[in-house]
């Protein structure tokens, strides 16, 4: 996956101000081969538990599709934080994966912060290289 580095500088800051809750947002760009992520769109955290878990709301999460077609990019997946733990998936992360064939990136604030990316295949994430460019 692509990734400009605004967009990465962005998703960083997001995690950053959002914690010690996850925080959630789409990954806006081109889908292809080589996935480009051009900027990214905040969500909020509509967890119950926003400290271990996150939600996209189904309402925003219309609206931010909606807004993005508009404006002729397209979904290229999503983002969420892991304040404490690695930058993997986790088994929850796996249980609430739904977009077969995006990316999901992954932020970690521990150790040193870093931005993880999979595609979901409908059964396993399967990592991806992350060039910030």
């Amino acid at each position: 996956m692509r990734l400009a580095r605004p967009a990465h500088d962005a998703i960083l800051a997001h995690a950053r101000e959002g914690a010690p809750a996850e925080v959630v947002g789409v990954l806006v760009g081109g889908r292809g081969d080589d996935d480009r992520v051009t900027r990214i769109e905040r969500a909020r955290n509509a967890a119950d538990t926003p400290r271990t878990r996150y939600e996209l709301d189904p309402a925003e999460q219309i609206r931010l599709i909606d807004d993005i077609e508009a404006a002729g990019d397209e979904v290229v997946g999503f983002y969420h934080s892991h304040p404490r733990g690695p930058e993997g998936p986790s088994a929850t992360d796996a249980e609430l994966a739904a977009w077969e064939g995006y990316v999901y990136a992954i932020v970690s604030l521990a150790d040193e912060p870093s931005v993880g990316a999979w595609r979901w295949t409908g059964e396993r994430f399967d990592r991806l290289a992350v060039t910030v460019e």
